[in-house]
């Protein structure tokens, strides 16, 4: 005889859920500063600097490839929305302009890759800049005074508990910057060495002292065309002159083309390093600060020399 009053009560649940359309404990995060990150690395030091006070959308989610990201009409609600879109800029995200446009979205842009020295390809036009600035850690503490400073200008009110996660967060950074140098150092400078999916670590081979030997594909996006069978065995004499032990796969990427070049050259693949995304919730990538602990990792233990 109780069942009709659980069903009614069950409806009315449903129906107050239909109403507001929103979670469970949505009425506390309504308050907090709606911010989108284009991808995921962006999204991780936002969190960093804007703590509980901050709520972060993150477009292109781990494991995500920003070069082929394609937007929902929802993350043009979520960037009609928010007051605040961190990027990166130098045709990194492509699609976000139509989709500002498209959106009517009166947020702040802030390009936090302005004010760094960039890396430009030796093989393409002037105007193709490398955007890959994440992979040195200098370059994300420069990001993260970028966040901060947009935040207190958005919420002057938490410019103090800005400052103090920015600068704890900086504090970290800088030892991490410290301990790759460190890792680095154990590698003969003969056997720093890299060859990846796609032209991604210019920055990374820059500030530790890496040569990059060659990539599957051409260019700073993983959109490029598939290399020709002429490209490709001129990568795998390359390598095998050049003596490299490993080459590496991506986790944002196909593997397969990598897969072949290592077993034409026979040298290692070791397994994915998390390049344009982080990793997933859980995983070895899932922050900033943890994905270059294991890229560093990886790459350091694949090319040492073997006895």
């Amino acid at each position: 005889m109780f069942q009709p009053v659980k069903w009614s009560v069950a409806l009315v649940v449903l129906c107050a859920s239909i109403v507001t359309v929103q979670p469970v404990g949505a009425a506390s995060t309504a308050r907090k500063l709606p911010v989108v990150a284009t991808f995921s690395i962006l999204g991780d030091v936002a969190k960093q600097v804007g703590g509980d006070t901050i709520r972060v959308t993150t477009l292109v989610g781990p494991d995500g490839d920003a070069h082929t990201f394609e937007p929902s009409p929802q993350d043009s609600i979520l960037i009609k929305q928010a007051q605040l879109i961190f990027e990166i800029g130098l045709h990194f995200e492509t699609w976000l302009e139509k989709f500002y446009e498209v959106s009517e979205s009166q947020a702040v842009r802030v390009v936090v890759s302005e004010g760094l020295s960039l890396l430009s390809a030796e093989h393409e036009d002037d105007h193709d800049v490398d955007p890959h600035i994440w992979h040195d850690v200098q370059n994300i503490i420069h990001i993260t005074q970028r966040v901060r400073d947009a935040l207190i200008q958005v919420a002057p009110a938490q410019a103090d508990r800005y400052r103090a996660n920015a600068t704890q967060y900086i504090e970290a950074l800088q030892g991490l910057d410290a301990w790759v140098v460190d890792q680095v150092q154990s590698l003969p400078a003969s056997h720093r060495k890299l060859v990846t999916a796609h032209d991604t670590f210019g920055y990374f081979a820059k500030r530790y002292g890496f040569t990059v030997v060659g990539t599957a594909l051409e260019g700073f996006s993983t959109e490029a065309a598939e290399p020709s069978a002429g490209a490709v065995a001129a990568l795998v004499n390359r390598i095998t002159a050049e003596g490299v032990p490993a080459i590496f796969a991506e986790n944002t990427h196909n593997s397969k083309l990598i897969q072949r070049i290592a077993r034409e050259t026979g040298v290692q693949l070791p397994p994915p390093l998390y390049t344009d995304a982080l990793g997933p919730p859980g995983s070895a990538g899932a922050t900033f600060i943890e994905m270059m602990r294991y890229n560093v990792t990886t790459i350091v233990n694949a090319l040492q020399p073997q006895n």
